[in-house]
């Protein structure tokens, strides 16, 4: 089975540079909020770099594990003030 060729351009995976006076991304804030922000960059220095997802696999697997240990993180944190709330109520 053949892969169709990628388009000339390729992707456009560099990271932005926030101009003075712009709003910053919610993705962005969200990311830089999770704490994976590095692997975040390090998936699209990658995909800047390779232009293809498939060489890029380890640095979305880090930033995958990143996030999910940080959800794990927010829902403990949002369960721990729930049963603090029914404690006080």
């Amino acid at each position: 089975m053949r892969l169709p060729k990628m388009s000339a351009q390729g992707h456009t995976w560099a990271r932005q540079v926030k101009k003075e006076g712009e709003e910053e991304d919610p993705l962005d804030q969200l990311i830089s909020r999770s704490g994976c922000a590095a692997s975040h960059y390090a998936v699209q220095e990658c995909m800047a770099q390779h232009q293809d997802w498939r060489q890029c696999q380890p640095q979305v697997q880090a930033f995958r594990d990143c996030m999910s240990e940080q959800q794990a993180r927010r829902r403990e944190e949002l369960q721990r003030r729930k049963e603090q709330g029914s404690v006080h109520s």
